[in-house]
């Protein structure tokens, strides 16, 4: 039996839930728009993992499977009437809305796991490894260049069509004001303060809650209904 396969959290455990979860909910359901675009970015890290990609195999699964714990949480919490994160409220609350459109939940989803999610697995991570943040780095980067990958899908799966996209259409102006290299850029510091402040507990937890707060609010603002 090699290492890898003696890890007990692999990334195929997490793929497998994510798939029941693309089985089980409605297409339109909001959730199930940002599983299936995270599903699809998830199975290209599995892919490149068994392909060697990744100069320490095992730091990449950590950080790839705790990241997605976070997200399975808070739909866990969610699915058992428990208060998920302030930053995935807003999905689970406007997840049926008739006015929110799929980009919008897509949009919402990543803000939450990017903002905040991604932050704390870093954090997680290094707890699990025993390493410091800058050890992780590689790993992060070319997981973040997947990452990077979910604007793409976006555009190809779930942007309407050039004569619906103008230039006054509010859903323009939503897709242009948020970025997600810049998101993955500042959750890169923000992991690294987090652990400087792990000998700091309180005044951790009072940055996390705000953090989570603060990507609460523009998830929200992101799924403001727009008009057809």
């Amino acid at each position: 039996m090699t290492q890898l396969e003696q890890f007990p959290t692999p990334v195929d455990t997490v793929v497998a839930r994510m798939h029941a979860l693309d089985a089980a909910l409605p297409a339109r359901d909001g959730v199930a728009v940002f599983n299936r675009v995270y599903l699809a970015v998830t199975e290209a890290v599995d892919r490149r993992i068994d392909a060697g990609r990744f100069p320490d195999p095992r730091a990449a699964i950590t950080l790839d499977v705790r990241f997605a714990e976070r997200y399975l949480a808070a739909v866990d919490a969610a699915a058992e009437e428990r208060r998920p994160p302030a930053c995935w409220r807003p999905l689970f609350q406007y997840r049926r809305h008739p006015g929110v459109r799929p980009l919008q939940f897509a949009l919402a989803g990543i803000n939450a796991h990017i903002g905040h999610d991604l932050a704390l697995a870093v954090v997680d991570a290094c707890r699990t490894l025993d390493c410091e943040p800058g050890e992780l780095e590689d790993e992060f980067d070319r997981v973040g260049d997947l990452l990077v990958t979910l604007e793409e899908r976006i555009r190809e799966d779930l942007m309407p069509g050039p004569d619906l996209l103008q230039i006054a259409d509010p859903l323009t102006h939503l897709l242009g004001a948020w970025s997600l290299e810049r998101a993955r850029d500042a959750t890169w510091s923000t992991a690294r303060a987090l652990w400087a402040l792990r000998r700091l507990p309180d005044v951790a937890r009072e940055f996390t809650d705000r953090l989570d707060a603060a990507v609460g609010l523009a998830g929200r603002m992101m799924l403001t209904p727009l008009p057809d």
